[in-house]
């Protein structure tokens, strides 16, 4: 016997990745990571399979996050890093500018500026 589990669907020699459980009482279909030991009335599938998955009419799919599975980037994290980049590209000039009366000048409360950070003066003083 293989210490790999193999993909449930007919003809499907790939690894599982996924379990698939059906909840039947609740109308829904539970996908989640690999269950530890094959359970009789569970469904172990391949990549391909479990991310093809679709239900019965009518009924729900619930797909359980793998903890150890790399994350998609939330729309957050997307527009950090956009604002990064933005920041990034914009010219570094700014130090020459604030010592010699540009932009910077007319902002009493901004001493210096590394990237998209900014070190300001306190008010008191």
């Amino acid at each position: 016997m293989s210490p790999v589990r193999r993909c449930s669907r007919t003809a499907c020699g790939r690894p599982a990745v996924a379990t698939l459980t059906y909840v039947y009482a609740d109308s829904t279909a539970v996908l989640g990571p690999l269950a530890t030991y094959a359970e009789p009335h569970c469904y172990d599938l391949c990549a391909e399979h479990s991310e093809r998955l679709t239900a019965p009419r009518g009924w729900e799919v619930v797909r359980l996050s793998d903890p150890s599975a790399p994350t998609r980037p939330s729309g957050d994290d997307l527009e950090a890093l956009a604002n990064a980049v933005r920041e990034a590209a914009r010219p570094q000039d700014r130090g020459k500018e604030g010592r010699g009366g540009g932009p910077h000048a007319a902002d009493p409360m901004e001493v210096a500026r590394r990237g998209h950070l900014r070190v300001l003066r306190s008010p008191d003083s």
